[in-house]
């Protein structure tokens, strides 16, 4: 795939407009993967008719600042210690992402709110970076005003793309609870070379934001990651304030993290030690990073001196081609969270972050 811009970082790329790079960072699946259906027997309650029906469920559509109407589903769980909002890859929907985030609001014992982005599944515009910020803030106001979550209560949770609204929304609430980065990016323009500064046109921009998250950062990617490449991951928790002990999976691609045991694993420790430490501390600000139960996991290292000055290029090929290099001969332990989702997720070829 041709992006239409040089890899140099001279004065050339000048020219590039960032709507033009918007252009190739959207890749919503088509058709979408489910319908959002009112049942007039329950008073025009939205139902997704491709998916099991919950009663602990909620469809909501909302309207954002920009004009667009975007679907949310929120999952109840009677013990939630926290809510978390989730902002899902680029190349998914929220029918193909329900039973995950059902199987995480179990697991983690949260609230789980997650939203389309707008262009995305039944949400209607154009998915731009700006939209999604106008996005994601819908989908906090309505967790605030309808479902009286507070700063203090919220989990940000941002898989690949999702990380750039996800660090947006974080940049800007400083009493949040935690925020977790699923194989986060650096930058737009820096998925595809690898810039030393930041240019005018680039999208998603977390890495001039990430100093201004005030709260605790748990940071999760592969170490096999041909999309994006770990070295983002590693960096951005570099330049955390308040760090969580990382997890980096040994051998984990772009969009296999969920089949590691070590992946449930480690968010449920990171989520259960926020609320821990909220209690303990009574409001007050320590880290939470317990030597003795958030060690390096086995499947990577937290070293940050891995670190190399330059980012190197990302492959562009199809994400068939790609997972199927990753393979190792010893296979991760599949686990019970995860239903056969690299299949579930029908990539399409080309950029899928």
């Amino acid at each position: 795939m041709n992006f239409g811009f040089a890899c140099d970082e001279n004065d050339k790329m000048g020219g590039v407009t960032s709507s033009i790079a918007a252009k190739f960072a959207f890749f919503p699946p088509n058709p979408p993967s489910y319908r959002v259906v009112p049942d007039e027997s329950c008073g025009g309650v939205l139902y997704i008719p491709e998916v099991p029906r919950r009663d602990d469920v909620d469809v909501i559509k909302l309207r954002t600042r920009r004009g667009n109407e975007i679907v949310a589903v929120h999952v109840k769980h009677p013990k939630a210690s926290a809510t978390m909002l989730y902002s899902h890859g680029n190349a998914a929907d929220l029918g193909q992402m329900f039973e995950l985030f059902v199987e995480l609001s179990a697991r983690l014992r949260v609230n789980l709110m997650g939203y389309d982005y707008s262009g995305y599944g039944q949400s209607t515009g154009k998915a731009t970076e700006y939209n999604t910020y106008a996005d994601i803030d819908a989908a906090y106001k309505c967790l605030k005003e309808k479902y009286g979550v507070k700063d203090e209560q919220l989990i940000l949770y941002g898989q690949s793309v999702g990380s750039g609204p996800t660090v947006d929304l974080a940049s800007r609430l400083p009493t949040l609870r935690g925020v977790v980065l699923h194989s986060p990016i650096l930058s737009g323009l820096r998925v595809l070379y690898p810039v030393k500064r930041t240019y005018w046109f680039d999208i998603y921009k977390n890495i001039d934001k990430m100093a201004m998250v005030n709260c605790p950062v748990l940071v999760i990617h592969g170490t096999a990651d041909e999309v994006v490449d770990s070295s983002h991951g590693k960096q951005l928790w570099v330049l955390c304030k308040e760090k969580y002990e990382p997890l980096w999976l040994s051998g984990g691609g772009h969009c296999n993290l969920e089949l590691y045991p070590e992946f449930i694993k480690h968010l449920k420790k990171f989520v259960h030690s926020l609320g821990r430490s909220k209690s303990a501390t009574n409001g007050s600000k320590t880290s939470t990073v317990d030597s003795d139960e958030c060690k390096p996991p086995e499947t990577g290292t937290s070293d940050s001196s891995e670190l190399g000055s330059d980012l190197p290029e990302v492959s562009r090929n199809s994400l068939d081609s790609r997972l199927e290099k990753s393979k190792k001969p010893n296979k991760p332990e599949k686990s019970r969270m995860s239903t056969d989702r690299v299949d579930t997720f029908k990539r399409r070829k080309g950029l899928v972050w």
